[in-house]
């Protein structure tokens, strides 16, 4: 397994966290927020911005707004949406994190550990991650299906779930917990391995519909059928009765005319792994592919280039640079780890730079921020990884939205997640200073419209 250094080693400031006494009390229906700076979203940004969250959804959002009454009032200089872990293995059940066992429909919400302690998401949550994409095995052949999980202390993920087939996930290259670097044949095999899933789940795909197709077309002449029976049926027995005459006058024996339909069409046999393949190959599923090597990149954008329908996003990608430009051609986003990690590396991260997600996002890609999914709790580090990728050329609008608006949109919870727009979830973080500012403290953060950290006197 990789191990990462302490961020503190580093010279990074470490992170608030809760003391007893610091839990907030039952919140009421209505919160009243005031901010210098109220990021509606990136790029749109209130100066003295308000909002207004009744029964934990944002109802009113702007600079002129009557403060209801009986509201609890929260002020701050900046408020923003929740942080989004795009990469992270929070709340995993222990051994699922490395599960070889793993298959391509592997749920990550049957791979929740339901008692994960406490302590811990008030950690994340005071980090400002209110939410987090997890997958039940991280560098496996299949990472199976991921979800998205709103992190919320007195409520169950089961409540929390926000997503629970956000995407699948796939590895190509990536070395296993002895460390040992696959060698170029294996990883090319690896890379025949994922374009063959999606051209199986392609073909699975299209074999399902043509069958769905013929099946409608049979059940249409079936039913032309029996209404042309039931429309001449009095002719038909009229007729009917006359040929049962005819042959009884003549002594013959009458039988019945036999009408022989066309065979209802068979069903294709049902494959769970292909099912998966399908809505991969779809679009209906984003298909995670963590991956670092520019080689293995290439062969992989040029095996999968005749899927148009295909949703790729590329995780780790440490080479990325040197592929970039077709990365925003075909529109693909990066899920990068900006982390240091010195001769600690793996080898797949050799050609890793903390400068990655600035030179991507010059290049025209879309960047995401994840924090690696190495360690449970490795997602409370994530908004000093975004300082690292901050102070390394990314700007700052750019990372706010790679915490935000990019990880909900790309795993299909911008519905509810991502910005503070009037009928979201209030996952909301108020802070006294710039986001990716070193000297920034976290004040408050709601989670579905609750108050979670800090606390507020009426």
């Amino acid at each position: 397994m990789l191990v990462i250094p302490s961020l503190v080693a580093f010279g990074i400031a470490a992170l608030p966290s809760l003391v007893p006494g610091d839990e907030p009390a039952a919140t009421p229906k209505d919160l009243f927020i005031r901010a210098e700076q109220l990021h509606v979203r990136p790029g749109r940004v209130l100066e003295r911005g308000m909002l207004w969250v009744h029964e934990g959804q944002i109802v009113a959002v702007g600079t002129d707004i009557k403060l209801p009454e009986g509201a609890l009032v929260i002020e701050g200089k900046v408020a923003c949406a929740g942080f989004i872990d795009s990469w992270s293995a929070f709340a995993l059940e222990p051994n699922a994190q490395f599960d070889d066992r793993a298959g391509p429909a592997t749920r990550a919400v049957d791979a929740v550990d339901s008692y994960v302690d406490e302590r811990h998401e008030r950690a994340l949550l005071a980090a400002g991650i209110t939410a987090v994409r997890l997958q039940p095995t991280v560098g496996a052949r299949a990472g199976g299906v991921g979800a998205v999980l709103r992190l919320h202390p007195a409520r169950s993920f089961a409540q929390t779930t926000v997503l629970a087939d956000a995407c699948s996930a796939t590895a190509i290259g990536v070395s296993r917990g002895d460390g040992r670097a696959l060698d170029v044949f294996e990883r090319v095999s690896a890379v025949d391995r994922v374009i063959g899933a999606i051209a199986d789940g392609h073909a699975y795909l299209v074999e399902t519909n043509e069958y769905r197709h013929d099946l409608a077309d049979w059940e249409k002449k079936i039913a032309d059928k029996q209404k042309e029976l039931d429309d001449g049926f009095k002719k038909a027995k009229k007729d009917r009765e006359k040929a049962q005459t005819e042959a009884k006058d003549k002594g013959n024996e009458f039988k019945d005319k036999e009408y022989k339909e066309d065979k209802k069409p068979k069903a294709p046999r049902f494959d769970e792994e292909k099912e998966i393949y399908a809505r991969i190959a779809a679009g209906e599923l984003p298909l995670v592919v963590e991956v670092h090597r520019a080689l293995e990149m290439r062969a992989l954008l040029k095996g999968t280039a005749r899927f148009d329908r295909l949703r790729l996003v590329l995780a780790g990608a440490s080479e990325a640079a040197q592929c970039a430009e077709l990365l925003a051609e075909r529109r693909i986003p990066v899920i990068v780890w900006p982390v240091p990690m010195g001769v600690r590396r793996a080898p797949e991260y050799r050609g890793a730079s903390l400068a990655l997600a600035a030179e991507l996002d010059h290049a025209g890609v879309e960047v995401l921020l994840g924090s690696g999914a190495m360690d449970p709790l490795a997602s409370r580090d994530l908004p000093l990884l975004g300082s690292l990728a901050v102070g390394h050329g990314l700007p700052r609008e750019t990372a706010l939205a790679a915490l935000t608006t990019r990880p909900a949109r790309v795993f299909d919870v911008a519905d509810k997640l991502g910005t503070l727009e009037l009928g979201r979830s209030a996952d909301v973080l108020v802070l006294d200073g710039d986001p990716f500012a070193a000297t920034t403290s976290i004040r408050y953060v709601l989670s579905a419209g609750e108050l979670v950290v800090g606390e507020v006197k009426k």
